[in-house]
């Protein structure tokens, strides 16, 4: 008995290569510039949906390649509006998508996941928890997207706006997928959306962001900074052992320098443990070096994690400060907490 030919994934293949795979099936070479306007401009994720190719090639070609789309396996829906979607991937790992819409704005985000898991262990975020099993390729990442856009088109009949890799995962440590997913998603020749509505946001690898500055990406970047001290971040991301303040400082300067691209600090505040005006001071110094906006965020708090949510009142307090001082500040108030979808809680929770 003969053994079985593992099917190729198409969405694996560059043009050229399909076409010299199609070329040596017989076909023209203009089918295969259609089937990759099929997967990338129109999001096919089944042969029998290329109703512009012949039927023999339709019926031929899942006996050479397979689809490897990413497939729902469970919605939720905020109060807020939020809607959470975990998805399954080919080989049965499970990722998280999130939905925020604030329709008040015409604005529709989606946060995608870059990795199965996590390898950074921050204290404070659920995914982290997990054991990192893998990457996510470019297609996972640019299904997410597409996926999530049907589900804002169906309720609220508007397009997403924005893309921010926040999701589950350290997308620097998926470099190369997320830069081709990020390529997939604004290519004329896939979704076009402008990279200017694309944040990727990193706990902080400095040779990487300098690497993003040396590939002169057009994409806006957002730092999880979360403490402005060495001794504090050390304590609640283990990451700035090896990338501390002074050098994720420097590699900034550097993209920034050399892209002009907005960068954003991300700033969970937990109470009596960064959010005093010491602690605020302290970012401030951190804002001048480059024009950079500053998100404060609310925490939400994930079982085990030893920290509680700071105050209002102290939330307000620490944005006045930055205010007074100069600092572009936006304090972001939690969405999908009732569901598990609101930043650092996803990890695939039932």
């Amino acid at each position: 008995m003969m053994a079985s030919i593992e099917k190729q994934d198409i969405r694996q293949l560059s043009l050229p290569s399909l076409i010299d795979l199609l070329v040596g099936l017989g076909e023209p070479k203009f089918r295969a510039k259609q089937v990759h306007e099929w997967l990338w401009k129109k999001s096919a994720r089944s042969f029998e949906e290329m109703t512009n190719l012949p039927k023999s090639l339709r019926q031929s070609l899942p006996e050479h390649f397979t689809i490897n789309a990413i497939t729902v396996d469970k919605v939720q829906k905020s109060l807020d509006g939020t809607i959470k979607s975990r998805f399954q991937l080919h080989d049965g790992h499970l990722i998280e998508s999130v939905l925020i819409p604030v329709p008040a704005d015409r604005r529709y985000t989606v946060c995608v996941s870059s990795q199965v898991g996590c390898s950074l262990s921050c204290k404070f975020c659920a995914t982290g928890r997990m054991k990192r099993l893998r990457n996510l390729d470019a297609a996972e990442i640019y299904d997410q997207v597409v996926m999530v856009n049907e589900q804002t088109m169906e309720a609220f009949d508007h397009p997403l706006t924005n893309i921010v890799y926040m999701g589950m995962g350290e997308p620097l440590l998926a470099y190369r997928n997320m830069m081709e997913s990020i390529d997939l998603i604004t290519s004329p020749e896939g979704l076009n959306m402008s990279p200017k509505r694309i944040t990727v946001s990193t706990a902080g690898i400095a040779k990487m962001i300098k690497k993003l500055a040396d590939d002169e990406v057009k994409f806006n970047l957002a730092l999880s900074l979360h403490a402005a001290d060495d001794v504090k971040r050390n304590d609640i991301m283990p990451i700035n052992e090896q990338n501390n303040l002074a050098a994720l400082m420097e590699s900034l300067n550097y993209f920034y320098r050399k892209t002009r691209n907005r960068i954003s600090y991300e700033y969970i505040t937990f109470q009596n443990f960064n959010d005093s005006l010491e602690d605020a001071a302290n970012l401030v110094k951190l804002c001048k070096a480059f024009p950079v906006k500053v998100n404060i965020i609310e925490y939400n708090p994930i079982d085990g994690a030893p920290f509680l949510k700071s105050t209002e009142h102290q939330i307000d307090d620490f944005a006045r400060y930055l205010r007074e001082h100069d600092v572009m500040v936006t304090v972001r108030r939690s969405r999908g907490k009732d569901i598990d979808a609101a930043c650092g809680q996803l990890a695939n929770k039932e």
